[in-house]
């Protein structure tokens, strides 16, 4: 990733807030990074096989952003996602199994086969949405309801920097804004939207700091490839809206190391600027600080790496073995009882 000079990321310090997180809890945050990627890896291998219908949008490259996100907050909040929402049903308690299932339209599935790629659920995530900026209404929604009934919960609603321009962006804003609402907008800025650089198509750079001022709320920057720095920045922010019940607006600033989807070819990025933002690897960075710690070995690495691999391809098997849904149940459970 190439950092521009407008980016002036959260304060952190990695050691220090490495050692408040502990040898355990970062074991446990390594484990889910290497899970969400070896599921992304593997269901790209499946959707080329021709056994994943539809679109797949791999959250390759974006891991220490979710992770650290669900990792200070709890999987008690509200949590909403764009169409890459394979990641976060994961840090929610989802199985591979039941994802996997999903992928391939097999009954077992997470929402039975019926949603794909774009639309996974748990009991506190609201689902993925396929449509840019449709998220933004729901999450907003969410943090209303949450006040009203004062469930004391925060809403969490992730969106890719292309958002930011429609409309609903703007709307919702407002709104949380003007009702006092606590949401947390966290804009996953990774480089580019369907084939389009972001300095194409968003006009100011920092985007939260710079757009967050006209809404009356704060905006803060972070580095989306350091675990650390997301892990400092959401734990500030989380605090924050808790004691105020104001939203805040956070830029993640990331790659993705896929293109926008596997229908996708990526011809529009260079070689050389893949490689070199595929340097700051976030399980790159994160494995490397953990092993110069002593916290994991070289060996370990690779073992808890091929551990998780394993996880997946048992998934890749449940959903292989899963049963097709019967086409009369389509129309059954679309409204709830």
């Amino acid at each position: 990733m190439e950092k521009s000079e407008k980016y002036h990321f959260f304060p952190s310090d990695s050691r220090e807030i490495f050692a408040q997180i502990g040898k355990e809890k970062l074991l446990h945050y390594l484990k889910q990074m290497l899970l969400i990627r070896n599921f992304e890896i593997r269901g790209e291998a499946a959707y080329l096989q021709g056994k994943v219908g539809g679109f797949y949008h791999s959250y390759m490259g974006q891991e220490a952003v979710a992770t650290a996100a669900v990792g200070i907050m709890g999987s008690h909040q509200w949590w909403v996602q764009s169409y890459r929402c394979h990641a976060l049903a994961l840090l929610l308690g989802a199985t591979p199994g039941e994802l996997m299932a999903e992928l391939y339209g097999r009954s077992t599935g997470n929402a039975k086969g019926r949603g794909g790629s774009m639309h996974f659920y748990t009991e506190t995530m609201l689902g993925g949405f396929g449509i840019v900026g449709g998220q933004l209404p729901i999450a907003t929604g969410a943090a209303f309801a949450s006040k009203y009934l004062q469930q004391g919960r925060v809403a969490v609603c992730f969106l890719g920097e292309g958002a930011v321009a429609q409309g609903t962006f703007h709307e919702s804003l407002n709104l949380a804004s003007l009702w006092n609402l606590p949401c947390i907008y966290v804009i996953e800025n990774n480089q580019w939207g369907m084939g389009t650089s972001r300095e194409r198509a968003i006009c100011v750079e920092p985007i939260a700091e710079e757009k967050a001022e006209g809404y009356a709320m704060k905006g803060y920057t972070f580095d989306g490839m350091d675990f650390f720095n997301c892990y400092a920045g959401f734990k500030h922010v989380f605090e924050e809206t808790q004691a105020t019940s104001r939203p805040c607006l956070v830029e993640v600033v990331t790659e993705r190391f896929r293109g926008h989807s596997i229908s996708d070819p990526g011809l529009y990025r260079s070689k050389d600027n893949l490689s070199k933002c595929m340097e700051r690897d976030p399980l790159l960075l994160l494995s490397r600080m953990m092993i110069q710690e002593k916290v994991v070995t070289e060996d370990a690495y690779q073992l808890l790496d091929k551990e998780q691999k394993e996880v997946v391809v048992a998934a890749m098997k449940f959903a292989d073995e899963s049963p097709w849904p019967d086409p009369i149940t389509l129309e059954e459970e679309v409204l709830a009882p």
